[in-house]
């Protein structure tokens, strides 16, 4: 090979060195613009292209929104709301027709028992009837030998107070046995008890052939009907957030069961104890329950401060959901854009989303964050 070959070759070698490599052919004298490239700098955060003006920038806007406190917390039942059902009577259980948790109505037979109080109110009634009546005999004749100044007034005050007294004890017998629902003119000695509430049965004390009656050693609760058209969802709240908490403050409660659904409460009451171990108050909501509250059912409900926050919002084609984080490029100047993580927001009307932390109001951001992460990553 000739000298003047082997220079030809060698510049010709020094010539394709210098090209920058790129994953296409380029031909430059074809005038098509050259391909986008990112350039690692070392910082994974931070990354350049050579076309940043591929990658428009919008300003983050502005929301005022009320502050928000995220808890959870437990349905249970509004105690003012629970009946509790008792046997005035005692005796032994005979007979039982509801269960727990059934639905049962106001007037509804629940039990009969089987009770030896009843003879003994009933033979006390008869005797006051009895006694009545005789006392009332007496004092009719009282009055007529009274009349004829046959008697003294004295004897005929005597009878009229034992009139009233055999009258009085009568009226008592008669209201022990309506105490214990027996009929006077149809006497039995099972008590037949009734529910004294339209609700849920959420306990029941008894079974067949149990003992029952408000003198009963234990409990004398039979059954507990809460009406659960109300019920209150209790919260734990850390010491720390407790000055973000009001009476009558409005919160938001999602079910895990219905994620569609949103309720809305009032807080009633906020615990004056806290717990030693946990730094937490309780705090009670009242809801409305439209029936798919169930108790002891797991919710979240978010607390709506009257102090307003501030928020940025940027179009949700800014967002780049990426290994469980949220993170937008925002420019860095010279061709650069930086990485930033931030904690996304509700959807917000026309494709915008909230941006809780991260981002101010008025930050740049890139629009369409899905083409500058495929160029980094294509690199």
């Amino acid at each position: 090979m000739t000298k003047s070959s082997l220079l030809t070759t060698a510049c010709c070698a020094a010539t394709l060195l210098t090209l920058p490599g790129c994953k296409k052919s380029f031909n430059p004298a074809s005038g098509a613009a050259s391909p986008v490239q990112a350039v690692e700098t070392g910082n994974a955060g931070l990354v350049t292209v050579n076309h940043p003006e591929q990658y428009p920038a919008v300003t983050a806007g502005r929301i005022d929104e009320p502050e928000e406190l995220d808890v959870t917390g437990s349905v249970f039942p509004d105690i003012s709301r629970e009946i509790p059902v008792i046997s005035m009577a005692n005796g032994r259980v005979v007979d039982i027709r509801a269960r727990l948790d059934d639905n049962v109505k106001k007037g509804q037979l629940l039990f009969s028992v089987q009770s030896p109080d009843i003879s003994a109110a009933f033979d006390t009634y008869v005797k006051a009837a009895a006694d009545e009546q005789l006392a009332n005999k007496a004092y009719l004749r009282a009055r007529d030998l009274y009349a004829h100044g046959a008697i003294a007034q004295s004897m005929l005050e005597q009878a009229v107070d034992a009139e009233k007294d055999a009258k009085a004890d009568l009226v008592a017998a008669e209201e022990q046995l309506k105490i214990y629902g027996v009929d006077k003119d149809h006497p039995s000695p099972i008590v037949k008890v009734y529910a004294p509430a339209s609700g849920v049965i959420v306990s029941q004390n008894i079974t067949e052939a149990a003992a029952t009656g408000v003198s009963l050693s234990g409990t004398a609760t039979a059954f507990t009907i809460a009406d659960l058209s109300s019920v209150w969802i209790i919260c734990d709240v850390y010491e720390n957030d407790l000055p973000k908490v009001s009476l009558g403050q409005e919160a938001e409660i999602k079910l895990a069961a219905y994620p569609g659904r949103t309720l809305t409460g009032r807080v009633s009451d906020i615990g004056p104890v806290l717990d030693p171990t946990t730094r937490t108050a309780k705090v009670r909501i009242e809801v409305a329950n439209p029936g798919i509250l169930r108790l002891g059912m797991f919710v979240t409900a978010t607390l709506k401060s009257r102090n307003k926050v501030t928020h940025a919002t940027v179009p949700a084609s800014a967002i780049l959901h990426l290994h469980d984080r949220e993170w937008v490029f925002t420019p860095a100047g010279h061709g650069q854009f930086k990485r930033v993580q931030v904690d996304g927001g509700q959807m917000l009307p026309g494709g915008q989303q909230e941006i809780l932390s991260g981002l101010a109001p008025g930050e740049q951001v890139v629009k369409d964050v899905l083409n500058l992460q495929a160029t980094v990553e294509a690199q």
